[in-house]
C-alpha cells in the first residue's frame, strides 16, 4: 500500500491551486509525481531536480506497478479528480491506498460560473470514452440542465445531432473550450456548422419541456405492412410492463419486437434500462429507427436476426425478457433465456390461446420456474390475451 495526494490542474500554469503554500510545500518535500503530458508541462518547473515522474498512460496495469514501487507519491490530475476522474481510478485499482485529494474546479463548474448558471440541480453525464446511456437517460427523463463532458468521438457536434434525431430541439447549447487557459478560454452558444477546440465540454438548458407521455397509442406507430394486428395494444402494452416488475430491473430483452413498442414504451417509462431488443425480419430494422425516433427513444439495442441462432455471450444478463413472438419454438426458446436468465429474474409472454398457454407454463415448469397468471384482457373484438409471467 502506498499513500498518495491527488491535486487536480486547471489548464493552466498559473491555476491557483499550484499557488497555495501547502501545495508548494507538498511539491518540494517529495520527489516522485505522476500524471499526464499535460500536466508534467504546467508543473515541471516546480519539481525538485531530483523529481521521479510517471506518465499516466494506457496500459494503467503498468502505471500502477510503477506506483507499487513506492511508498508517496504526488499525482496531478485535471479538475476535481474525483469528478469522473483519476481519483476514482485510483480508488478502483488500489482500494488500500491513503488518499488525499486537492480539487480544482471541474470544468462544468467552470462552464457554469463563466455564463452565472446556479448548477445545484445540473444532471452531469461523461461522454469521455463511456457509451450514450447516462445521456440518454438525462434526455428521456427531461432534465431541465445537462452537463455533458466529451471526447474526441462525441464530440459537440455529433451530441447535438442525436438530440436533433430524437426529436430534442428543446435545449439551448453552450460549449466551453480549454477552459481554465486564461489564453485559449472561449465559450460560446452552440450553432450548426460550428468547430470546436479540444478539451471541451457543454451544458444544455433546457427552453421548454417535451411531455413524457404515459401509454403510446398504438395508431401512431409505424406498422409492420400496415397490419394493425401486429403491434401489442396499449392496455396490455402497459400491464405487461409492470407484469415485468421494471422498475427493479436493470437489463430488459424484447424478443421477436416487430414495431418495437413495447421496448419503446419500457426505456421511455423506465429510462434507466439497457434494451436489447431481438427481431428476425429486416423491417423491424427501420420500424424500430422510426418508432424510436418518433417518440424521443434512443438507446434500445435492436439486433435483427432469429434470436433462436444469435450468439448471446457478449450481451449483459437480462433480468426482465419479454417474448413477442417465439416463431412456433416456445418451449425452446423459454430453455435458452432461462440459461442466461439472471438471478431472481422473470419471463413474461402475453398468450392468445389456451395451446399457448399450456405450453409456456410446462417450459417454466421444466426449467424450475413458478408460472403466475397476471391477468387476462379483452380489447373491442380482439380474442383475450392472458398475462403470464414465470419467475
Amino acid at each position: 500500500m502506498y499513500r498518495c495526494t491527488i491535486i487536480g490542474l486547471t489548464d493552466d500554469a498559473r491555476t491557483p491551486v499550484l499557488a497555495q503554500t501547502e501545495v508548494r510545500e507538498l511539491i518540494g518535500s517529495n520527489n516522485v509525481f505522476s500524471g499526464g503530458k499535460r500536466h508534467h508541462e504546467l508543473v515541471a518547473s516546480l519539481l525538485p531536480e531530483d523529481a521521479v515522474w510517471i506518465d499516466i498512460t494506457v496500459p494503467l496495469s503498468h502505471v500502477f506497478k510503477q506506483y507499487a514501487e513506492h511508498d508517496e507519491i504526488v499525482i496531478f490530475a485535471s479538475g476535481d479528480p474525483l469528478f469522473y476522474g483519476f481519483a476514482a481510478t485510483v480508488q478502483r485499482e488500489c482500494p488500500d491506498c491513503e488518499m488525499i485529494v486537492i480539487p480544482s474546479f471541474n470544468s462544468l463548474q467552470m462552464l457554469a460560473h463563466k455564463l452565472c448558471l446556479p448548477y445545484a440541480e445540473m444532471r452531469c453525464v461523461s461522454l469521455t470514452g463511456r457509451p450514450w446511456d447516462a445521456f440518454d437517460e438525462a434526455l428521456i427523463r427531461g432534465e431541465r440542465m445537462i452537463g455533458i463532458l466529451t471526447d474526441r468521438n462525441k464530440t459537440p457536434q455529433l451530441i447535438c445531432q442525436r438530440m436533433l434525431d430524437y426529436g430534442y430541439d428543446n435545449y439551448r447549447i453552450y460549449v466551453g473550450e480549454h477552459l481554465g487557459n486564461n489564453e485559449l478560454e472561449r465559450v460560446r452558444e452552440y450553432e450548426e456548422g460550428m468547430e470546436f477546440a479540444m478539451p471541451n465540454c457543454m451544458i444544455a438548458l433546457q427552453t421548454e419541456q417535451r411531455p413524457r407521455r404515459f401509454g403510446l397509442p398504438e395508431a401512431e406507430f409505424s406498422l409492420l405492412n400496415g397490419r394493425t394486428k401486429m403491434i401489442t395494444k396499449m392496455p396490455i402494452r402497459l400491464a405487461t410492463l409492470a407484469a415485468l416488475e421494471l422498475g427493479r430491473r436493470c437489463v430488459m430483452w424484447d424478443v421477436g419486437f416487430c414495431t418495437g413498442s413495447i421496448s419503446i414504451e419500457a426505456r421511455l417509462q423506465f429510462p434507466h434500462l439497457s434494451i436489447t431488443a431481438f427481431e428476425c425480419r429486416e423491417e423491424g430494422r427501420e420500424l424500430m429507427s422510426q418508432n424510436s425516433r418518433r417518440f424521443g427513444v434512443p438507446g434500445i439495442n435492436a439486433i435483427i436476426a432469429d434470436f433462436m441462432e444469435c450468439d448471446l455471450t457478449s450481451l449483459n444478463r437480462p433480468d426482465a425478457v419479454f417474448i413477442g413472438g417465439h416463431g412456433g419454438r416456445l418451449g425452446e426458446m423459454v430453455t435458452r433465456i432461462h440459461s442466461v436468465l439472471a438471478d431472481g429474474g422473470c419471463i413474461v409472454f402475453n398468450s392468445v390461446s389456451e395451446a399457448s398457454r399450456e405450453q409456456f407454463v410446462a417450459a417454466a415448469d421444466k426449467e424450475g420456474m413458478t408460472c403466475t397468471n397476471c391477468g387476462t384482457i379483452v380489447i373491442d373484438n380482439n380474442n383475450p390475451i392472458t398475462i403470464l409471467r414465470a419467475e
